[in-house]
């Protein structure tokens, strides 16, 4: 399948996908468009394998693609600490399928078909 466009350049859909991917590891469940939300589905299944691996060099190649923001603000936890930490163990008996697309309607100024996505 080819990969989707969104009118925009590979660094800014690169970019966008990054911030999309750590959103939804940081609150669990993000609304966007139908589309951006179907090809998120494969980067946040492929950092939670990353997650559910543990090892350094998994760490390593999920901090290279995920933001360094801060999850909690009195432990000082990072997103990249949530996933391996929090986020993987849960699916630890599950061999995929970690993330869902609901669709919720249409966006109001320019009926773009909107979804959640959102960790099972």
């Amino acid at each position: 399948m080819k990969n989707r466009r969104f009118g925009r350049t590979a660094d800014h859909r690169k970019a966008m996908l990054r911030n999309l991917a750590t959103s939804v590891i940081l609150y669990g469940k993000v609304e966007t468009t139908e589309a951006k939300a179907k090809d998120m589905r494969s980067v946040v299944d492929k950092l939670i394998t990353l997650g559910k691996k543990g090892d350094l060099a998994a760490r390593r190649q999920a901090a290279a693609y995920i933001r360094n923001v801060v999850a909690d603000e009195e432990t000082q936890k990072t997103v990249l600490q949530k996933l391996f930490d929090e986020v993987a163990p849960k699916y630890s008996g599950r061999n995929g399928g970690y993330t869902r697309v609901v669709k919720t309607g249409t966006r109001r100024g320019d009926a773009a078909p909107m979804a959640y996505i959102e960790l099972v």
